[in-house]
């Protein structure tokens, strides 16, 4: 088995706090400097970022740019590697042992894969760790129905600091449109289901840091940032719908995955903006059934009560009375007596704290 020649394309924006973590993860990966380049792209960074990755010239090369957000990033990196397989890494994050000799395998052992994912560590900032294994359907492709169901419940496993490209797949894609800021990796692993098979590796192969900086995490409820991640999500669904329609994909399979996105985004307005109460329960629902597809008759009529409050209140309002019933110790412990929390079916997951 020929392995292929790795870019590792690692894209930053003020991360002067982690990327010398990532860096030399990927440094200490078991392959050699010879069958592997390392580019970082630095979107315009203010801090030191730009002075801490120099300091791994020449193993590391750098590449510095205005800022622009992550879509203009990877436009300004992809075309710059050489290698036949591309292995994405997000700046604040930080790869286990052994991650790139697996994909590169996974994608040496047959020509049909086109993109690589794996299991994920999250990592909080007080050292607990969450971590998220494939537990079903490791392997599909955005041609069926089936394949588009695959992948709306398993793009966790196919973010940024988890996804490696076949370096023809990413050109067939072509440029990544750069009112996205963030979310560029959806747009590139959605598409890139089109033109090859898609495999998840079941072990834990990337420590995805969560901090206050991430610009797609939002637990303090800060609703700028809420409605940010709900516009670049709107911009999403409108740029796979066009893309896909662009390549006469199944209108069936579109709105899989376009509809998707959009329910997401609907989500974040809602919880920002606002809305007609319909619009919450018809988001709720369909998140419900998504995420959910064999719960009982018990939980969906529990869900169905639940959602009688947002018939009348303002989103908002709604939601603001959701989490407060979330955290509320009576009601957990009565929720897993009598009426257990679902869990998604395709997902192992386990906790525990650092090291």
């Amino acid at each position: 088995m020929t392995r292929p020649y790795i870019s590792v394309l690692v894209d930053t924006y003020n991360h002067e706090r982690f990327i010398e973590e990532a860096l030399v993860s990927v440094l200490e990966q078991d392959v050699a400097d010879a069958e592997r380049e390392v580019i970082a792209v630095d979107d315009g960074s203010t801090d030191r970022t730009a002075e801490i990755v120099g300091k791994f010239a020449p193993r590391v090369r750098l590449i510095r740019k205005k800022n622009g957000g992550q879509a203009s990033a990877f436009n300004a990196g992809i075309p710059e590697c050489a290698g036949e397989i591309i292995a994405f890494l997000d700046g604040d994050d930080w790869w286990a042992p052994g991650k790139l000799r697996a994909v590169a395998d996974a994608l040496a052992s047959d020509d049909e894969i086109g993109l690589v994912g794996h299991g994920i560590t999250e990592v909080f900032a007080d050292g607990r760790r969450h971590t998220e294994l494939l537990r079903d359907t490791p392997r599909f492709r955005l041609t069926s129905r089936a394949g588009a169901e695959a992948l709306r419940l398993r793009k966790s496993f196919l973010g940024t600091s988890r996804m490696t490209c076949r370096a023809r797949v990413l050109r067939e894609i072509g440029p990544v449109p750069e009112t996205l800021r963030f979310q560029a990796d959806e747009y590139l692993f959605t598409l890139a289901g089109l033109f090859a098979d898609v495999l998840i590796l079941r072990d834990a192969l990337t420590f995805y840091r969560l901090h206050d900086a991430n610009f797609f995490q939002f637990t303090d409820g800060n609703a700028e940032s809420i409605r940010r991640k709900g516009r670049v999500l709107e911009a999403l669904a409108e740029a796979l719908r066009a893309e896909l329609t662009r390549k006469s994909v199944d209108r069936d399979i579109t709105e899989i995955v376009v509809g998707w996105v959009q329910n997401e985004a609907d989500r974040e307005l809602l919880l920002a903006d606002g809305g007609m109460p319909w619009k919450t329960v018809r988001t709720e629902l369909n998140t419900f059934r998504v995420t959910h597809p064999n719960a009982s008759t018990a939980h969906w009529i529990f869900k169905c009560a639940a959602l009688l409050p947002a018939c009348v209140l303002p989103p908002r309002m709604y939601y603001s009375w959701i989490r407060q019933f979330a955290t509320n110790s009576l009601y957990r412990k009565s929720r897993e007596k009598w009426l257990p929390f679902l869990q998604p079916g395709h997902v192992d997951r386990y906790r525990g704290q650092g090291t």
